[in-house]
């Protein structure tokens, strides 16, 4: 996959074919245009492009907007170059841009930079300075300057009723397996290992501790879940805690996974932690002896769930 980080970026000797979006979590949704985009250039004779953008609009436009994002830009990259994608542009969103009239989008950009054939695109989209756009400007506007408009009809996106905002609604409230559904993969968050405060392996259950840099990425509800890491092609399971560590008086969030049945020296490294099931929430106990129970506890529990998949 091609990634270009602006529109002026992007050249092609063929001309594209074409959808644009935030495509945060790049859920089923989402894939529903993604395949029938990728279905469009199978013949070779057009490139398939995707059109993103990062901040996310809301960032931009509404000053009191705190969303937090399902994917970080390397997740997205990940994700999109999975599903066979050629081109992604992400192209810096600003109040310049958000600015531009629907028909100076669709000229300078859509016709003249991208030299599309074809864009695929919901029956709901809006487009232009205000969003003032909608799909019948947009086959209008694909009249005027020769390029096809394909629309994914209300009926094909409520058989799914599916959107980034549900997603991240069952994930701020634990509903990891909802969240999942939606997704049609495993949530992920993907950290480096630093150096914590040794309290896990102090109660004999060493813990990787994550430090996450993109401070937009949406953190998952407090508390304690299955979750599953690849190394070296293998699947490796294991317990996240996600929380303050109350019954040691913590004042910083910490995200902190032990994996089951694995040892490895993972300072220093990049990995990937995908959310199978929310076991339970954070608790303050009364003494350490109470905690490593419970731990112990959850470890039966996770086990239980992990031999089921197998």
């Amino acid at each position: 996959m091609k990634i270009f980080d602006s529109i002026k970026d992007f050249s092609s000797s063929k001309k594209t074919i074409l959808t644009l979006g935030t495509f945060d979590g790049v859920h089923i949704g989402h894939k529903k245009i993604l395949d029938k985009l990728i279905q469009s250039t199978k013949n070779k004779e057009f490139e398939s492009l995707v059109l993103t953008f990062f901040p996310h609009p809301r960032m931009v436009l509404q000053q009191k907007s705190e969303i937090k994002l399902l994917n970080t830009i390397p997740e997205k990259i990940k994700l999109l170059e999975e599903i066979g994608i050629e081109n992604l542009v992400i192209h810096p969103f600003d109040e310049s841009f958000s600015r531009l009239t629907a028909e100076e989008f669709v000229t300078t950009i859509l016709v003249n930079q991208f030299r599309i054939h074809k864009i695929i695109i919901g029956y709901d989209h809006r487009f232009g300075r205000n969003r003032t756009a909608n799909i019948d400007d947009l086959i209008g506007f694909g009249a005027k300057y020769g390029f096809e408009v394909e629309q994914i009809s209300v009926q094909e996106l409520n058989a799914i009723s599916v959107s980034s905002t549900k997603i991240r609604k069952a994930i701020g409230e634990g509903d990891i397996e909802l969240a999942n559904n939606y997704l049609g993969y495993a949530y992920f968050i993907t950290g480096k290992v630093v150096q914590g405060k040794q309290l896990g392996r102090t109660l004999g259950f060493p813990t990787a501790n994550l430090k996450i840099k993109e401070d937009y990425k949406l953190i998952p509800f407090n508390g304690v879940y299955i979750v599953k890491s690849m190394f070296d092609g293998n699947a490796v399971y294991g317990l996240m805690n996600i929380g303050y560590n109350p019954t040691m008086d913590e004042t910083e969030l910490a995200i902190e996974v032990h994996y089951l049945n694995f040892e490895a020296d993972l300072y220093g490294q990049e990995i990937a932690v995908s959310f199978l099931h929310y076991i339970r929430a954070e608790k303050k106990f009364d003494s350490v002896l109470q905690l490593k129970e419970q731990i112990e506890n959850d470890k039966k529990i996770a086990e239980r769930y992990i031999s089921n998949l197998q």
